[in-house]
């Protein structure tokens, strides 16, 4: 197979962070760009949901709690003590 150079251009502190994640992830962004290129071939579309979803404000504070440890459940080392914890009277 023949290769061929792409250039493009993007902002440069976007290009870092991609670089900075494609190296945590093991990959260069070569490799990255090409992965892209092929599953959008293989999809015949781009390979991921582009959307305008941006969360309320009732989830953000929901997600904020979760990463805070604010509200969360109890947690169970089994099944069973689960189960002895939801048929218990309170």
């Amino acid at each position: 197979m023949t290769m061929t150079s792409t250039t493009f251009r993007m902002d440069a502190a976007l290009k870092e962070e991609l670089r900075q994640l494609m190296s945590n992830l093991g990959l260069d962004m070569s490799t990255y760009f090409v992965m892209s290129a092929k599953q959008a071939v293989r999809e015949q579309g781009i390979p991921f949901k582009i959307t305008m979803d941006v969360p309320n404000v009732e989830t953000i504070k929901a997600m904020q709690d979760t990463r805070d440890g604010i509200g969360l459940s109890k947690g169970f080392s089994s099944v069973s003590a689960l189960m002895e914890e939801l048929d218990a009277d309170d």
